[in-house]
């Protein structure tokens, strides 16, 4: 009899706080290219693309959605559901909501619950501990991946091995949580402590078996989102009602950690969080003096430092042990011991309402993006781009106007009762309260100058009438 197809479900509804600048909530560190040339979900999805894995069950912030179909694409991914989250639940709803869409595909499913912004430097590695963790996992165990600790590491939790299971895999003698740094070292020198990865296989039966028993709110409220789903063009809208109810929760908390069929698999496959700074810093390929450097950057007499550019010149001179990180409207000076602070910054930010805490100057919408160049009292200025073929919403504004200038590509117009094309170096002015549409019928990307003006100018100031991505 063959094997059951080993689905992955990979998680994405992170905000990545802690990369900061470069990570933030509307764009966050899963969607970034921060250890290869793809973005860490390709990554993932691309490590279980081929057999014996099945199509991947994908569970995004709805914020997030038209990126992550979008990165997926570009990836040649094509997923078996995209899953939207109305709201960040944690880790236990989101499984539990993945495992009865999974008992509907395939009632003996396998599934593999992927976090989205790890890395992997060995996959080979992986998918071998990947496979001893699947045979566990038919036997009716909950399985999770122990990593092997190179330092006493005070941002994970530890999982204490167990007896034996047979192929690679030991039950959990107890689960442990963050230590402070004595007690981690202490783990560190006795035989069979591992950090917890995150990273978990069970069949999805299982899963849901133990989540009955042990919490059934969180069962009942993600089996009623499920139900209540409503499938919106490509993706699957949990309901948002049900959903909103449902206590936030860990899986671990929730269920490893109370389960007696919780088994570890430990694995040495290159793993690592990508939770601060310094884990990028750990992961980077270094100088002989043990910078990594990003970008355009000039270092002078630098050590042991990170030091990214995402524009402009990045020259740094005399740093020891620093991370400096700058975007194109913010830059990030940190000792690296002090990485771990960096979400605090993100706190003052948004105490603050300053848009720095959640956008970059350049925003994605499902068209294409815009991207703020200029702004002043009553006025702003933004370079938008279209995509061939990409339009977007028929909409209007209370409070302001706005000029567009084409300077690459072909644009079609619609102002009021008026439909006309413009071409590149010729410009139109939409006045305040014209309904009006942007839309690229052209093969190229459409580039064009915004000017906006106005008593208020911001995102929220849109009515739209129609729009081909369900936002009316």
């Amino acid at each position: 009899m063959p094997s059951p197809a080993i689905y992955p479900v990979i998680l994405s509804g992170g905000a990545g706080s802690r990369l900061w600048p470069l990570s933030r909530s509307l764009y966050p560190k899963q969607l970034l290219p921060l250890a290869s040339e793809r973005t860490m979900i390709q990554e993932t999805a691309l490590r279980a693309k081929d057999s014996p894995f099945g199509p991947p069950l994908v569970i995004c912030n709805e914020a997030h959605r038209f990126i992550v179909a979008e990165q997926l694409q570009q990836a040649g991914i094509r997923p078996l559901r995209l899953v939207l989250e109305p709201s960040g639940r944690n880790t236990a709803p989101a499984c539990a909501a993945a495992a009865v869409i999974l008992q509907e595909v395939d009632a003996e499913a396998l599934m593999a619950v992927l976090p989205s912004d790890h890395v992997i430097g060995r996959p080979d590695v992986f998918l071998a501990c990947l496979e001893q963790a699947a045979a566990a996992a038919m036997k009716g165990n909950l399985v999770t991946f122990g990593m092997k600790p190179d330092a006493p590491e005070t941002g994970y939790g530890y999982i204490l091995q167990g007896a034996p299971l047979g192929e690679g895999c030991f039950k959990v003698e107890r689960f442990i949580e963050k230590p402070d740094r004595e007690r981690a070292a202490a783990m560190l020198a006795q035989p069979g402590h591992h950090w917890n990865s995150g990273m978990f296989v069970f069949r999805a039966a299982d899963l849901l078996a133990e989540m009955r028993r042990l919490c059934p709110e969180i069962y009942q409220g993600a089996a009623e989102a499920v139900r209540l789903a409503k499938a919106d063009a490509d993706f699957l809208r949990l309901d948002a009602g049900a959903f909103g109810q449902t206590p936030s929760a860990s899986i671990d908390y929730a269920v490893m950690e109370h389960t007696g069929k919780a088994a570890v698999v430990p694995g040495d496959f290159g793993w690592s969080d990508v939770g601060s700074w310094s884990a990028l810093w750990d992961i980077s390929d270094k100088d002989a003096t043990g910078n990594a450097a990003i970008g355009d950057v000039l270092a002078v007499d630098c050590r042991n430092s990170y030091l990214r550019a995402e524009g402009n010149l990045l020259a740094g001179i005399g740093l020891d042990n620093m991370v400096v990180v700058a975007t194109e409207d913010a830059v990030l000076v940190a000792d690296k011991s002090r990485v771990q602070d960096v979400r605090k910054i993100v706190d003052r930010l948004r105490e603050q309402k300053r848009p720095e805490g959640d956008l970059h100057c350049k925003v994605f919408r499902p068209w294409g993006y815009y991207q703020s160049i200029d702004s002043g009292n009553r006025f702003q200025v933004k370079q938008i781009m279209i995509r061939p073929g990409a339009q977007i919403s028929l909409q209007m504004h209370h409070h302001r106007a706005e000029h567009w200038t084409v300077v690459e590509g072909t644009a079609l117009i619609t102002c009021d009762d008026k439909t006309f094309l413009l071409r590149e170096n010729e410009s139109t002015f939409i006045p305040l309260g014209a309904r009006h549409r942007l839309e690229n019928p052209g093969k190229v990307p459409l580039r064009l100058i915004e000017v906006q003006s106005g008593t208020y100018l911001g995102e929220d100031d849109i009515v739209r009438f129609e729009d081909d991505y369900g936002r009316v």
